[in-house]
């Protein structure tokens, strides 16, 4: 596996490395499943602002949500806002099942910022064996 370096740098980061999931989704067809997907850190920012201008119903939210990470086989999105009301017109259960996707490869769960900072204090910190100050200290 290579690891990152300036000769790596570009094959690495020019490809795409996002996760997708498969799920069934039979409450709309026999047979039915969608393709969910990793949001790149772009898509998430733009996720979250869209969300920040105030109170959004639970239903728009997860509509936003699937408008940004339902994918087809080649990774393109499949849907546009103006999906947003059909979508908030489906059950919820379809809903809430490809939602509970998307937030789980998203790492978009509410503790899960808890989660990273107990998983990162966890980790040895000090001394990295190199005799040069560390970033953070240099900052």
């Amino acid at each position: 596996m290579p690891i990152l370096s300036k000769e790596t740098k570009a094959a690495i980061l020019g490809a795409v490395h996002l996760k997708t999931e498969s799920v069934d989704v039979p409450e709309w067809g026999d047979g039915v499943s969608v393709h969910v997907s990793e949001m790149s850190g772009l898509a998430r920012d733009a996720f979250y602002a869209q969300r920040q201008a105030g109170k959004v119903p639970i239903s728009e939210s997860q509509a936003g949500l699937l408008l940004a990470t339902v994918v087809d086989e080649s990774g393109a999105l499949v849907l546009d806002e103006s999906d947003i009301a059909n979508l908030r017109a489906q059950g919820t259960a379809a809903i809430d099942r490809i939602a509970a996707v998307a937030i789980r490869l998203n790492g978009m769960q509410p503790t899960a910022v808890e989660d990273a900072v107990k998983n990162s204090a966890a980790a040895p910190s000090g001394d990295s064996g190199s005799s040069s100050a560390s970033t953070s200290a240099a900052q």
